[in-house]
């Protein structure tokens, strides 16, 4: 069964930059996918961060994270990616790549990042 898997996070400065990568294991991105990211901080609910639709790279922004985090995907190399910006320890979360296909969403496992202040 196909699943995304994000890359290992890590512990980071306040301020600093960091880039996550989500590539499927079992298989590939195609066609009509959307791939989202999603973050969960300690004691709070689940939000989403953004999308991507797969084959045309269109990307779309919840409110409140428009402008330090940009989602883009590279076709050749089968990968999305989660930039972000000017972290703050707020920003401390388990971040989540989805994969929507055939109206089925699949959850990778997340990956755990922790900003430092």
């Amino acid at each position: 069964q196909v699943q995304p898997a994000e890359s290992v996070g890590g512990v980071v400065q306040a301020g600093d930059s960091l880039t996550l990568s989500c590539s499927v294991s079992g298989g590939t991105f195609v066609g009509d996918d959307m791939v989202a990211w999603y973050r969960q901080a300690p004691g709070k609910e689940r939000e989403v961060i953004g999308t991507i639709t797969w084959d045309a790279g269109s990307s779309h922004y919840a409110d409140s994270m428009r402008g330090r985090f940009t989602i883009y995907r590279n076709y050749h190399e089968n990968r999305s990616w989660l930039h972000m910006n000017g972290l703050k320890p707020e920003d401390t979360a388990i971040y989540y790549c989805t994969m929507q296909r055939d109206s089925v969403v699949y959850w990778g496992q997340g990956t755990q990042i922790t900003v430092s202040s």
